[in-house]
């Protein structure tokens, strides 16, 4: 044994909790049923009111994501925007040109994401103060277990939550709303009900009536546009809808036994949740890893593009070295500069479960180097890519198909210790060091 200290994986490390899961997975949940409450605080629009807060641009429309070149070109993302640039149509996820073209007084920064990550950190620290779990669903979202004041007064749960979000502005200078439910679902639902700084009670089934049931089904979570359509062509729109009417046969009829159930439990305000504290040592993702990045600018260099690959295989496989899962079936998109185009999508396997990044790359290339090339000939610029796998493998039993995987194990941990003990930046393949040019390697997601 190594007289040297081990240094741990941190497999969520630069990960947005968001991504962990976009429902309430049955593995996310508790399996007694009892009545719970939570508590979800959500910053609003949180990089741009830190800058507004930084830089003192109060009243100014602003965006994070957006710069402009030396020829005055505006480039970027719209990571998010401040209340006063959304007044003018600004939305995440836009282009900055968009954004410009709506505001030509607009105000653009770049994420700064080392301060976005020390004040949520701060956050984190606060709310462990007022509960023993906390979970950090994002670097602006939250979620308190409540579960210990779920017989209280209403009025004790108000002014609770009135402290909480009271030390969050003393601590920070920065505001969130606070929603209380019964469902983790119906928490993070409540919040959204009155920012950017009001808290939203909802403590009984006339308070869901009132409150929660006239909402728009696609505001669910796990419910995205084509599921909404589905359910739409069942006669369903709000989330009354279906507390009132509602069949979970229907839903299992539409997407599946075991999603399809979750998904009615979800919409109903059934789930049980976990508020995940810490994930733990034994904790391996039962829908496997995935990784998107969207560039700076589209691009048609084969070389760069091959690039952003090489890094998402590297943090896939790096993150699946660190739950001890290995992978056969993988699939992905790749998606254009241009919004009218379709993404173009793309699946491969490997001759076995494996979590070697070069066996893993040499497959890719083969499935997604038509796609960059053909791309590259008609000057369709590519813009983003994802990838993810499928059919993961939790044993650790060696793969006759690879003969020399031991030496490439042992090659890949040895690597991983640098990384786990100095950070990633420190070691990496040469072949990552050709990238789409650009400002956006913040947005870089693992899920």
């Amino acid at each position: 044994m190594s007289k040297h200290k081990q240094h741990s994986y941190q497999p969520e490390r630069d990960v947005h909790r968001i991504t962990l899961y976009s429902t309430v997975y049955p593995e996310h949940q508790y399996k007694s049923r009892k009545e719970r409450l939570y508590l979800h605080f959500d910053f609003a629009c949180f990089y741009a009111q830190v800058e507004q807060l930084r830089k003192n641009l109060y009243g100014l429309p602003l965006i994070i994501g957006g710069w402009r070149k030396e020829n005055g070109t505006v480039k970027g993302i719209v990571a998010t925007a401040s209340y006063e640039a959304r007044a003018f149509g600004i939305k995440t996820g836009m282009s900055a040109l968009e954004a410009y073209q709506l505001c030509p007084y607009v105000c653009m920064l770049q994420v700064d994401y080392g301060a976005y990550t020390a004040i949520s950190e701060q956050v984190h620290l606060v709310m462990k103060k007022f509960a023993p779990v906390v979970e950090r669903y994002s670097m602006d979202e939250y979620f308190i277990e409540l579960t210990f004041m779920k017989d209280a007064p209403r009025s004790e749960i108000k002014a609770y939550a009135d402290r909480l979000q009271r030390e969050i502005f003393d601590v920070t200078g920065l505001v969130g709303a606070i929603g209380v439910a019964r469902s983790k679902t119906y928490s993070k639902l409540s919040s959204g009900l009155h920012k950017p700084k009001g808290v939203t009670l909802v403590l009984t089934d006339e308070d869901e009536k009132a409150r929660i049931h006239p909402l728009l089904l696609n505001e669910v979570w796990g419910v995205g546009r084509r599921r909404y359509e589905h359910i739409l062509a069942e006669g369903y729109r709000t989330i009354g809808d279906v507390v009132e009417k509602g069949n979970v046969k229907t839903f299992i009829r539409l997407f599946g036994a075991n999603f399809g159930k979750m998904l009615f439990q979800t919409i109903t305000g059934k789930d049980q949740g976990r508020v995940m504290d810490e994930i733990s040592a034994n904790y391996k993702p039962k829908h496997g890893v995935s990784y998107g990045h969207t560039f700076s600018e589209g691009s048609v260099s084969v070389d760069r593009i091959r690039g952003e690959f090489v890094v998402a295989i590297q943090q896939i496989c790096y993150r699946m070295r660190s739950y001890n899962i290995r992978a056969n079936s993988f699939s992905g998109i790749v998606g254009f500069n241009k919004q009218e185009l379709p993404d173009v999508g793309f699946r491969f396997i490997t001759d076995a479960h494996t979590n070697i990044d070069d066996y893993i790359f040499s497959a890719c290339m083969e499935a997604v180097m038509p796609i960059i090339r053909s791309a590259a000939e008609k000057n369709m610029e590519i813009r983003n890519l994802v990838i993810g796998t499928h059919q993961i493998d939790k044993t650790s039993q060696m793969n006759l198909f690879f003969s020399d995987e031991k030496e490439h194990v042992a090659r890949c941990r040895a690597v991983d210790e640098i990384k786990n003990r100095f950070g990633r930046q420190y070691i990496t393949k040469a072949n990552t060091m050709v990238r789409v040019k650009g400002n956006t390697h913040f947005l870089e997601r693992n899920s």
